[in-house]
Formats: structure tokens, C-alpha cells, sequence
């Protein structure tokens, strides 16, 4: 045992030195250093009150939103853009707080935005291009709309794309650029649609009773309006044919199922008229 304390006491000699350079400049420096543990501590406080309270006013803008019926799209775009400025507000605040030079972190990620931005400028132009439809409005969720070569009810107006379902269920996903840049035809905009029909009829028809036919035909139909009125008339003398449109007006939702129903009566009707509806024929005359 006698060996082996003096070694210790060795040993706690020359911890004891080596810690005391460091004692020494805590003793010198105790102010300093409280200092920064206080502002450290605050700058702390002040990142974590400020995500609790991006959080909380973003629930109340939401809240507040719901109450004004704003459409959920902009809703949700609203109160994304406005916890995450809450939140880079505070961390910015907390970092100043702490010491750091925030004016210089700033530029660093001014040059790192602009590097990024050039390396996804095709997503960029999609997101300035969302951010333009849903404060244009063109469309809303539940519209059936025909745009960038293709057509379906919107599902979803997201910031870099949009979801439509197509009539045959089909999942279309299509870029707010390719939207924006095309026509946008939105079918459920207005409350009523007229529907175009061409009918074709024998030149040897007499007119008066096709037209009295077919109106009687289509205002039969109890979805077909009263206004706008009915209109029908000869549209062309065609090669073959006489030609006549025929167009009624029924509400946006029922459009397609009328348009069907009075397609299919008129073929009807004109059966049981002898109506002749011609077609598309070649005749070949032989000379010997």
C-alpha cells in the first residue's frame, strides 16, 4: 500500500496541473462566460417559443380561414407559407441572440438559393406556376377541366402539380407549368351547358316535320331547361345531306346523360317517322 500512494498522489499532482491553466481562465473569465450561457439559454427559448408559436397561430389562421371559406388549397398554402416565415423569423432571432453573425449566414443561404434555384429551375417554374393558379383561381377541386392535352375532375391543386381523375378512373398527374402554359377549359365553371347536336336528314326530309319532331323529342326530357330556349335550325347543305343543329340547354351535371338520352331518341323517333338519316356512300357508274 505504501507503494502505491505515492504514485496517486503523482498522478493528482499532474491532473491538478494540467486543470489549472483552465481554473485559472474560469476564475478570470467567470462573467464571460455566464453571459454566454444566458444568451445561449435565451437564444434556445427564443427558437422553441417561436416553433410553439409559428404553430399555434398557424392553427388559428387556419381556424380563421375555415370561417371565411377559403377553398382548402389556398388555405393550406397560406398557413405552409406562413408558419414556415414564423419559424426561419425565430431561428434568425434566436441565432442573433446567441452571437452568431446572422447578416453573413443570410448571404450563405441567399448564395445557396440561387445555386439550388438554377439546378431545379424546372421545378421552380411549376411552383411559380402553382402559386399563380391558386391565387388566380381558374379552377377548384371537384371541377372537370380540360387542359395540357388532357381532361378530368381536379382532385388536387398542389404547389407543384395537379391531380385530375380521369372519367375512366384513370390518375393523372400533370405539372402546373404544362397547365398554366395551355388553354384551360374548366367545364363546371358555369351552373348550365348548352349541348351541340348535328342532325342529319335525307334532302327529300320535309323540314318543317323533322324540326317539329325534333323539338317535341328533346323537350320531352324534363332536364332539358326552358331557358336559355331551345334552338334549332338548318346549319348546312351538305353533300349528302341536309344538316341541322340542334341545342338545348340542361344544368353542368347533366350534361352527358341528357346528351346520351337525346341522342338515342332521336334515332328513335325518326324510326317510327321513316325519317331517313343518310350516310356516307360512293356510287360507281359503269360505262360499257
Amino acid at each position: 500500500m505504501s507503494s502505491v500512494e505515492p504514485f496517486m498522489s503523482e498522478k493528482s499532482n499532474a491532473v491538478a496541473n494540467m486543470l489549472m491553466p483552465l481554473i485559472e481562465w474560469v476564475q478570470q473569465h467567470q462573467t464571460f462566460i455566464w453571459e454566454s450561457i444566458m444568451q445561449l439559454v435565451i437564444g434556445v427559448l427564443i427558437i422553441s417559443v417561436g416553433i410553439t408559436l409559428a404553430r399555434l397561430f398557424t392553427h388559428l389562421l387556419n381556424k380563421t380561414l375555415v370561417k371565411k371559406s377559403i377553398e382548402p388549397t389556398i388555405r393550406d398554402f397560406i398557413c405552409l407559407i406562413f408558419r414556415y416565415a414564423l419559424i426561419i423569423i425565430s431561428i434568425i432571432a434566436g441565432l442573433t441572440q446567441i452571437g452568431v453573425q446572422t447578416a453573413s449566414l443570410i448571404a450563405i443561404l441567399g448564395a445557396a438559393s440561387l445555386a439550388i434555384g438554377l439546378a431545379l429551375k424546372g421545378a421552380l417554374s411549376n411552383f411559380a406556376a402553382g402559386i399563380l393558379l391558386i391565387a388566380l383561381r381558374p379552377f377548384k377541386l371537384g371541377d372537370f377541366i380540360e387542359a395540357a392535352g388532357t381532361s378530368g375532375t381536379v382532385e388536387s391543386i398542389q404547389v407543384f402539380n395537379c391531380i385530375l381523375k380521369a372519367g375512366d378512373n384513370r390518375y393523372i398527374v400533370v405539372p402546373n407549368r404544362s397547365i398554366l402554359k395551355s388553354n384551360i377549359v374548366n367545364v363546371s365553371r358555369k351552373p348550365q351547358r348548352r349541348i351541340d347536336l348535328v342532325i342529319r336528314v335525307n334532302y327529300k326530309s320535309d323540314l318543317k316535320e323533322v324540326k317539329a319532331l325534333l323539338e317535341k323529342v328533346v323537350l320531352a326530357n324534363e332536364k332539358v331547361l326552358d331557358t336559355p330556349k331551345l334552338q334549332i335550325a338548318v346549319s348546312e347543305l351538305a353533300a349528302s345531306s341536309v344538316n341541322l343543329v340542334v341545342r338545348p340547354w340542361v344544368k353542368s351535371s347533366d350534361y352527358w346523360s341528357v346528351r346520351f338520352a337525346l341522342t338515342e331518341a332521336i334515332k328513335v323517333a325518326f324510326d317510327e317517322a321513316n325519317i331517313n338519316i343518310p350516310y356516307s356512300q360512293l356510287q360507281v357508274h359503269c360505262k360499257s
